[in-house]
Order: structure tokens, then C-alpha cells, then sequence
């Protein structure tokens, strides 16, 4: 096998597995097999090891040492710790993105969100959700503060799987309908209204996560079919 076929490969477990995770086919502390995929996907346990290795650094998963691999178990208290962080943080940066807000930067936001809409509009689960946290840290970005945008990326990171997991199809469209009225306010320099957005959108965020879903099976083979 190539290189190329080798990386389609190891793609494609990473694309079945997240999709499992996601659509909620396998659930939290599911232990993966390397074996059992191996047979499933018809490939060697080397190329599902480097798929686990991805997804861990997703965060999907979570790698053990002597135990092997399991589907992460996100914390709801994490996942709320996390958002009380990022409203400290990210209401400040609203107030410093309106006093340095230019035309250039408002056109890049208004180009992610049009992005964010389309993923949503398509029901691209996986898609909608790293563009939707994406938004905050590109914001981050714009202003040229690498290290905000870094701990953004990763406070956003540590709460992906549940947002992923418990986000719905109506909260998600409600987040980018928010971002958009974010970005006007912006737009206006209105300082006050743009940290009133920002701040009640997250709030929005951790309210509207769902933690009544059916539960998922452990059945790998069910899952993936």
C-alpha cells in the first residue's frame, strides 16, 4: 500500500469513527479494539493505530496506556468550567476587537460566518461545530494576539466533544445567527452591545446543550454498519 492509499485509509477510520461519535452510535467510554477495527475496515492494526492517534488529538478519544483506546467522556462540569473562562476572557476581546475593529477585518468575519451557514444549512455536524468555535478564535487572529487565539483554540478544544455531542440542529443555526449580530455590532462600534452579544451567546452556547439523548450502543460493529 502507498503513502496516498495509506492516508485515505487512516482518513476514512478517522471520518467513520467521528461520525459514529458524533450521531451518537457510540457512546462515552466505549472502549475502540485495534483488532475489531482492523477486521471492520479490512486494514492493518497499524493504520488504525495512526487513525486512534488522530482522533485523540481531537480529543474524540482518549489513549491509555496498557488499556488502549476509549471514546473521551467530556465532563458537563468541565464543559461548564470551560465556558465561564471564555466569557472572562472573550468579553474583553470584544471590547479590544471594537477599539481596533477595521473594514478588513469585519469583511474576514462576515466571510467566516457566511461559512458557518452553509455548514449548518448542510447538517455537517463535524463542520458546523469547528467552525462555529473557530469564530472566537479567529477573532483572536484578527487582532494579532497569537497567544489568545491559542488559548482560545484550546479552552474551545476541551469542550469540542460536547458541544459536538449535545449541540442540536436549531442550537447550532441559533450560534450563527448570534455570530452574525455579533459582527454587526462590531461593525457599528458599538462596544457596549457587542460584550452584551458575545456574553449572552455563550451563555446561549452552554445553556442549549442537551444531556437527554438517547443512549448510544457500545456494539462497535452496530455502530459503524
Amino acid at each position: 500500500m502507498d503513502r496516498m492509499e495509506t492516508t485515505s485509509s487512516t482518513l476514512h477510520i478517522v471520518e467513520s469513527l467521528t461520525r459514529a461519535i458524533v450521531e451518537h452510535r457510540l457512546h462515552p467510554g466505549t472502549k475502540l479494539a485495534e483488532q475489531k477495527l482492523a477486521d471492520h475496515f479490512g486494514v492493518s492494526r497499524t493504520l488504525v493505530r495512526q487513525a486512534l492517534f488522530q482522533l485523540s488529538q481531537n480529543r474524540l478519544i482518549r489513549l491509555e496506556p496498557a488499556r488502549g483506546a476509549f471514546v473521551a467522556t467530556p465532563s458537563v462540569q468541565e464543559a461548564q468550567q470551560v465556558f465561564a473562562v471564555r466569557r472572562m476572557l472573550e468579553v474583553e476581546m470584544t471590547r479590544a476587537f471594537v477599539k481596533s475593529v477595521t473594514n478588513a477585518k469585519i469583511k474576514a468575519l462576515r466571510e467566516h460566518v457566511a461559512q458557518e451557514k452553509t455548514a449548518v444549512n448542510n447538517e455537517d455536524v463535524a463542520g458546523r461545530t469547528e467552525l462555529l468555535g473557530d469564530f472566537h478564535v479567529r477573532m483572536a487572529e484578527l487582532m494579532g494576539n497569537q497567544v489568545l487565539a491559542e488559548l482560545l483554540r484550546e479552552l474551545i478544544s476541551r469542550c469540542a466533544l460536547i458541544t459536538l455531542m449535545y449541540q442540536s440542529n436549531q442550537a447550532a443555526e441559533h450560534s450563527n445567527d448570534e455570530h452574525a449580530d455579533i459582527v454587526k455590532a462590531l461593525a457599528a462600534r458599538d462596544e457596549e452591545l457587542a460584550v452584551r452579544l458575545m456574553n449572552e451567546h455563550l451563555l446561549h452556547v452552554e445553556e442549549n446543550l442537551t444531556f437527554d439523548r438517547k443512549l448510544p450502543t457500545n456494539d462497535i460493529s452496530m455502530a459503524l454498519s
